[in-house]
């Protein structure tokens, strides 16, 4: 595909986290959170050999977005684009083969694939979202962020297509089986989005051109695809944006490659 972009989310949950994205003769991978084995048997299904991958980005440094990473680029030679600071704590990676150093906010190109950095709130080093861009065509990526911020609405604004964390239901949350301590982490500004959170952001940057929305990071505890879904088109009806198909990332498999051209 040479004149736009086309997207998988390989994996997209606590235990893992990677997306794929190809633009022109480039192919990157963002996050590594499953293990190399993994990684290449849901490139294969979607018909990507894992030797073509030509480099690796890295968000932050928590390991559903890391797991993989050491192995993966050793294995094939990868480069990893990294800030400093998540680069600091990703000691269980291990040596990486080529390490490129990236500074938050400051755009770098990867290959054919121009991207765009940009901090946002969560418990980490240094963690950023993207915006990925290609021939006119623009891909935003928000997860494990818990706000939203006129920073990252402004980044995101004019995408062609989002991935977006819908991690929780709030009232689920609240009435679900997990510790009070980490019931305040996942709903603090520097946890994760809930429902109601993340369509209010999606609200705010989806434009006419928002062709694709792609729901990411639902908690299997305290969210059900339904809920997301009901939250992500209702953001998106009042907006009168009716016409962005909507998919739910999954855990266990990738969803199909998407094509913007």
């Amino acid at each position: 595909m040479k004149t736009g972009m086309r997207f998988s989310v390989i994996a997209s949950g606590s235990s893992g986290n990677m997306v794929f994205c190809e633009a022109g003769s480039t192919r990157l991978i963002i996050d590594a959170g499953i293990t190399a084995r993994e990684t290449e048997k849901r490139l294969t299904a979607l018909g990507i050999k894992p030797s073509s991958i030509d480099g690796l980005i890295i968000t932050h440094e928590h390991l559903d977005h890391v797991k993989g990473a050491g192995s993966l680029a050793r294995r094939y030679d990868l480069p990893v684009f990294v800030n400093a600071r998540t680069l600091d704590g990703m000691k269980a990676a291990g040596k990486l083969p080529k390490v490129l150093m990236i500074q938050t906010g400051v755009p770098f190109s990867a290959g054919e694939i121009k991207v765009n950095s940009f901090t946002k709130c969560h418990d980490a080093g240094d963690p950023i979202g993207l915006t990925l861009s290609f021939n006119g065509v623009r891909i935003g990526i928000a997860t494990d962020l818990g706000l939203s911020t006129r920073l990252v609405e402004d980044r995101l604004k004019g995408c062609d297509a989002l991935i977006v964390e819908f991690n929780h239901d709030e009232e689920m949350l609240e009435s679900g089986p997990y510790p009070w301590f980490l019931k305040k982490r996942i709903r603090g500004r520097e946890g994760h989005l809930s429902n109601t959170q993340a369509g209010g952001l999606v609200g705010e940057v989806s434009g006419d051109n928002l062709r694709y929305l792609v729901l990411a990071h639902l908690s299997k505890i305290n969210n059900v695809p339904e809920k997301a879904m009901e939250a992500a088109k209702r953001a998106l009806l009042e907006r009168g944006r009716n016409k962005t198909s909507v998919l739910v990332a999954q855990e266990s498999a990738p969803i199909p490659m998407v094509e913007i051209s």
